[in-house]
């Protein structure tokens, strides 16, 4: 989402901090050049200007132009001001502290992705808390809605209301009331009706099921797609309804950000969670401080390390390991990987949250690499069979023309996987040489298998591979995002 704005004040703080002294015309100078970029992300021009005035007050001060590394300090207040601006240091969370059934009611306009979020809270509260979760769809007016939040909570392994013909929406709210103190369910879900636009009859409707239900928290659901619209929706339900916080929506997708920088700002209520894709799982807390890295190019690894946790299985890792460290590396375990990557968000998600890796991420666009890359591989693989995923080195010209009609690919592709396992074989080799698991570890802490995987982004990236974060590719973590490796470039563009 802030890939534009991020770009801008990179180039910005680059200037910055190519410059061995900066005087305050300098600064004054870069500060132009931030609200600018900030304007063309679509931030409320009130906002900007607040951030503006206080970055400039704080970076034009002795301590800062005369510091050891001006540039340096200049990033920092920025970041800093940016944290401000999104929320503030701490994370806002869910009140859930009063007697069960905790009643959070999701309000928002129609085609905001309010009943796909009110799932995904519903999931996240039962995985990540352990709470009973309750759903009840209080949309009576559009077509299927409450089916939607059936079949979504089937999905997601989470009880739905029951749905009863003719009801009106405060009837529905009083039925789920009872039906949750019956069930001694923690957390009671209430999607109510969106609208096209804001109206009294909704509004109305919102307070009738508000005065019945009493809820904890009243979460608004905006599309982070809307721009500044998202804000003035926020505005007009906050003036009517008591919102505790806001859900976006669509931070993955290609909006310039000014919804989410404008939104605490503005109507000062706390952006809670993050939609950050389609999957059911896609919903994050929402981290001010980790996004103001993001957006100024710092990473986030604490997200990546915590989302390899969430995701990785520590008895496999260890097996895995243990096989890395007697120098074996077969077609299952590069498989293993590849689907972890998957699970983590494919390439473009792990690259976005490394420090450093916008030009590598930017070249991975350019060259018209994709996730797909990640899934055309494991076809490969899974046209193989088990006997040649244990030995690859049984792999003739004939299996390979089998194996590429399998996978719908041709003998070539074969040839750049393999190539790229023995790439890692030869690094087991090394371990090994280097004293088994001390060599691992050594290996591990000097970059890993990245700089044998390299290269398979077309040279995106640098020396040393990226950060460890995947078991069994240590100091490497993605394969193909550092350098000296295969060129699977050819292979991502298919």
């Amino acid at each position: 989402m802030f890939d534009s704005l991020s770009d801008r004040l990179g180039g910005v703080f680059a200037k910055l901090r190519g410059r061995g002294a900066l005087n305050e015309a300098d600064v004054r100078e870069a500060m132009r050049e931030v609200r600018i970029a900030l304007l063309e992300a679509d931030v409320a021009l009130p906002v900007v200007r607040r951030f503006i005035d206080s970055v400039t007050e704080a970076a034009v001060g002795q301590s800062v132009l005369r510091s050891v590394t001006p540039g340096q300090q200049v990033v920092k207040i920025v970041n800093d001001a940016l944290v401000e601006m999104l929320g503030g240091g701490e994370t806002a969370t869910l009140d859930l502290a009063a007697t069960p059934p905790v009643v959070i009611m999701m309000v928002g306009l129609q085609g905001s992705g309010k009943t796909t979020t009110t799932a995904k809270l519903a999931k996240m509260l039962r995985e990540t808390q352990g709470k009973k979760v309750l759903m009840a769809s209080l949309d009576v007016n559009r077509p299927a809605a409450q089916e939607q939040l059936r079949v979504l909570g089937e999905q997601v392994q989470v009880a739905t209301l029951p749905i009863i013909a003719g009801q009106t929406p405060t009837a529905i709210a009083e039925r789920a009331l009872h039906s949750a103190r019956l069930q001694a369910v923690d957390v009671l879900l209430l999607d109510t009706a969106g609208r096209l636009h804001v109206d009294s009859q909704l509004m109305d409707e919102m307070k009738a099921v508000s005065a019945i239900a009493t809820p904890r928290e009243i979460l608004l659901v905006v599309d982070a797609l809307t721009g500044q619209d998202a804000v003035n929706v926020a505005q007009s339900f906050g003036g009517e309804v008591d919102l505790t916080g806001v859900i976006l929506t669509r931070m993955d997708g290609d909006a310039r950000g000014g919804a989410a920088l404008s939104m605490r700002a503005v109507t000062g209520k706390p952006i809670k969670f993050a939609g950050t894709g389609e999957k059911l799982d896609a919903l994050e807390p929402f981290r001010p401080d980790r996004v103001a890295g993001r957006i100024l190019g710092m990473g986030d690894v604490v997200s990546l390390v915590e989302k390899a946790a969430a995701n990785i299985d520590a008895e496999d890792a260890e097996k895995l390991a243990a096989r890395m460290a007697k120098g074996q590396f077969d077609m299952n375990d590069l498989r293993g990987q590849l689907r972890q990557m998957q699970k983590m968000g494919g390439l473009g998600a792990l690259a976005g949250m490394l420090p450093g890796m916008k030009k590598a991420k930017a070249a991975m666009d350019s060259s018209g690499m994709d996730d797909r890359v990640l899934v055309r591989m494991d076809a490969i693989i899974g046209s193989m069979t088990p006997k040649e995923r244990a030995r690859p080195d049984l792999l003739n010209a004939k299996r390979k023309v089998r194996i590429a009609k399998g996978a719908g690919m041709q003998v070539q592709d074969i040839n750049k996987l393999i190539k790229m396992h023995q790439e890692m074989e030869r690094a087991m080799k090394q371990i090994r040489k280097m004293g088994g698991m001390k060599g691992l570890a050594a290996m591990f802490g000097k970059g890993g298998l990245g700089g044998g995987l390299g290269g398979a982004m077309g040279g995106a990236g640098g020396a040393g591979g990226l950060p460890g974060v995947l078991p069994g590719l240590g100091g490497g973590g993605l394969p193909g995002l550092g350098g000296g490796g295969p060129d699977l470039s050819k292979f991502l563009k298919k």
